[in-house]
């Protein structure tokens, strides 16, 4: 696996979200469980397509159609967390984000945590059949 700098990575993201780590996000090992990755994910993308792409979910949706993270270092109680998106592909129907856990630990050292690509498509959200992706967030995921 190739090694990543949080900040070669934040100069190669123009959109980043904080994240909150709860305290019922941490599991017995002192850190935060491997399935709440998926949530800060998912909550990082959620507000990308709202906030760049201005995607209005309720009449296209977007579901997971694959999802692969990698774990690059635990995240505890005490880490500042702040996921980092990007679309680096767009299809017709489908389109992948590129997205990054990034932060600082207890005594202010930077770190990459996690590294995820998740494949999204657009779907009708009367029938949840594949749609094309809408004319609007595709100009605007192209830009990013």
């Amino acid at each position: 696996m190739i090694k990543v700098e949080a900040s070669q990575l934040k100069s190669e993201f123009s959109f980043s979200t904080p994240i909150q780590v709860r305290f019922s996000d941490i599991d017995g090992y002192l850190h935060v469980n491997n399935g709440v990755y998926f949530s800060y994910f998912e909550h990082a993308r959620a507000v990308f397509l709202y906030q760049v792409a201005d995607w209005n979910v309720m009449t296209i949706g977007t579901v997971v159609g694959r999802i692969e993270i990698d774990y690059l270092r635990p995240i505890h109680l005490e880490d500042q967390v702040e996921a980092l998106v990007k679309c680096s592909r767009l299809g017709n129907s489908s389109f992948d984000l590129e997205q990054f856990l990034i932060g600082k630990d207890a005594k202010g050292n930077d770190h990459v945590f996690a590294k995820c690509k998740c494949v999204m498509v657009a779907v009708d959200m009367k029938t949840m059949k594949p749609v094309p992706i809408p004319v609007q967030a595709r100009e605007k995921l192209a830009l990013i």
